[in-house]
């Protein structure tokens, strides 16, 4: 039994088994590069072992850039951009003052959740609409 060759598989499989427990994809291409190895050892017998982990560590780091060059999604679109950002999701709406609008700062109410507003001294009552977020404060304007 060739030691080596039990290793490297191993360790392929190790590599692409870790790769579920920690989603990420860098595991992976790791276990792509030592069975590469393990096919190198495999069809060519006496590659000293230094030799083999060298080849690992630049076979590693090549198909780790080749994942991030041609495999990785940047900035996936998302058929809705705003699920996670509630005050953007205000952007538009329009709603009456809870709470008077007075040094430029008042309180609406959303659904079933108040939030802080700025914009021009207004009355209670009065209809406004969100213009604009700032963190969790509506920029409003009378309606």
């Amino acid at each position: 039994m060739r030691w080596d060759v039990v290793t490297w598989a191993a360790v392929a499989l190790l590599l692409m088994a870790a790769e579920t427990l920690a989603p990420g994809a860098f595991m992976l291409w790791m276990g792509f590069a030592a069975a590469a190895v393990f096919l190198g050892v495999l069809l060519v017998p006496g590659i000293p072992v230094l030799a083999q982990v060298a080849a690992f560590v630049v076979l590693s780091f090549v198909s780790i850039q080749v994942y991030r060059r041609w495999f990785r999604k940047t900035g996936r679109q998302s058929d809705q951009p705003l699920l996670n950002r509630r005050a953007a999701q205000a952007i538009g709406l329009v709603a009456p003052l809870d709470q008077a609008i007075s040094g430029g700062r008042g309180r609406i109410k959303l659904g079933d959740a108040f939030w802080t507003v700025e914009g021009p001294d207004l009355p209670a009552g009065t209809p406004v609409r969100v213009v604009a977020v700032d963190g969790m404060v509506l920029k409003v304007q009378e309606a």
